[in-house]
C-alpha cells in the first residue's frame, strides 16, 4: 500500500484558512502551455472551462505605484480601464526582473490575497468583474502549479479589493 503525501499548505492557504475563507487546493499548471495541453489538464481536474483560471497581473501606475489585476487567464488585460478605475493616468506592466522584487512572488505564483499581506494592503487590487459572474475561480496559491477554487467576492472583502472591467475588447 503507498502513503499519500500531503501537500504542505502554501502561505496563501494559510492566511485563507486563518481568514476562514473556504478554498479547494489544486495542483495545475497552465503557464507556458498550449492551448490544447490546458484544456487536457483542465478536463483531468474536472474544472470545465479555462475562462474558470484567472491569472494576477501587476502594473505600475503613473500616480499610485503596483495595482493589481485579477482577470480570466483566457483575457487580455486593458491598461487604460486599469488606470482609470486606480486613479491613474496610464500603468503598465511590471517588468518581468523586477516582479518578485515588487511583488513577493515570481511569474505564474503571484496571489492577491499573498500580495495584500505581503504588502499590508498598499497595493490596489481589481477582480474583473467576470469573477460575480463565475462567483467560485481558480487562482494561483502562491506557488507554480499550485491554484485554490475561492469565492472571488468573500476573498475581495477581505483583501478590501473592487471589481470593476478590466478586459481588453
Amino acid at each position: 500500500m503507498s502513503k499519500r503525501t500531503k501537500i504542505k499548505k502554501t502561505q496563501v492557504e494559510q492566511l485563507l484558512d486563518k481568514n476562514k475563507i473556504p478554498y479547494q487546493s489544486l495542483e495545475l499548471n497552465v503557464l507556458n502551455q498550449s492551448s490544447t495541453e490546458i484544456k487536457k489538464n483542465l478536463s483531468k481536474a474536472g474544472i470545465p472551462r479555462e475562462s474558470l483560471i484567472y491569472k494576477t497581473l501587476a502594473s505600475n501606475g503613473d500616480k499610485s505605484g503596483p495595482v493589481i489585476a485579477v482577470l480570466p487567464v483566457t483575457k487580455h488585460l486593458d491598461e487604460k480601464k486599469l488606470a482609470a478605475v486606480s486613479g491613474n493616468k496610464r500603468t503598465e506592466m511590471i517588468p518581468l526582473k523586477e516582479l518578485q522584487k515588487t511583488t513577493g512572488y515570481i511569474h505564474g505564483a503571484n496571489n492577491p490575497v499573498g500580495i495584500w499581506h505581503n504588502h499590508h494592503g498598499k497595493f490596489p487590487i481589481y477582480f474583473d468583474k467576470t469573477s460575480l459572474s463565475d462567483e467560485l475561480i481558480y487562482v494561483s496559491a502562491g506557488e507554480l502549479n499550485r491554484s485554490d477554487l475561492i469565492n472571488a467576492k468573500q476573498v475581495a472583502e477581505l483583501i478590501g479589493a473592487s471589481f470593476a472591467d478590466l478586459l481588453a475588447d
